[in-house]
């Protein structure tokens, strides 16, 4: 209020009159004095996070929502399993618990595993042709692989599972309450021969 005052008394003291001299002289205003801001000491950063790209989707099987922990080269974090396809095993949790089956698939990135006519979920299919009817379905969902533990079929006993080391140099898996040996040649056998007759059902189907 004191600048303007001011202000509104030098404009009264100029002289109208002298119209001529008025446009040739330079207007002298008041200083006005404001608050100066002080800057602050240390600049502020904006810090952005480097984002989490999504390569390998289609590879993994997953859900459009779902996250997965990636390193930096956006490939997934897998983890190690104490479970392969084609063990064994007893589900020791959930609603299926007591339940033996074997294991069809295992997505390493969040741990879960398919195990054959376990934890079975409704899937409703829409029809891809005219024509065709949709269809209700029972699918296999996956289960986190600490709710299975492997199962032996001679003893009929669930054990936790050890690793050692053969006179051959081999490094295997083991039944730590029976001692029997699950990475033997015939597993690995039978699991080589199922996959190879589901890709030839693959290719005859498509």
């Amino acid at each position: 209020m004191a600048a303007m005052a001011a202000l509104q008394s030098s404009m009264a003291t100029l002289s109208l009159s002298s119209s001529s001299s008025f446009f040739g002289q330079r207007l002298s205003l008041p200083s006005l004095s404001l608050p100066q801001v002080k800057s602050p000491e240390k600049p502020c950063l904006i810090v952005m996070k480097k984002p989490i790209f999504d390569t390998c989707s289609s590879l993994l099987q997953l859900k459009r929502w779902e996250r997965k922990e990636c390193k930096e080269n956006s490939l997934p974090v897998l983890h190690k399993m104490h479970v392969k396809v084609g063990d064994t095993i007893q589900v020791i949790a959930g609603d299926d618990k007591g339940k033996i089956g074997e294991i069809t698939k295992i997505f390493r990135h969040n741990s879960t595993v398919v195990v054959k006519e376990i934890n079975l979920k409704t899937k409703h299919v829409k029809s891809r042709e005219e024509g065709e009817p949709g269809q209700i379905i029972k699918i296999e969902a996956p289960i986190h692989s600490s709710n299975v533990m492997l199962y032996s079929k001679e003893k009929n006993i669930a054990s936790r599972v050890g690793h050692k080391v053969l006179d051959d140099g081999k490094k295997v898996r083991y039944l730590i309450k029976t001692g029997e040996i699950i990475d033997n040649a015939e597993n690995w056998k039978k699991v080589k021969e199922e996959s190879k007759k589901t890709e030839v059902a693959a290719t005859t189907t498509s």
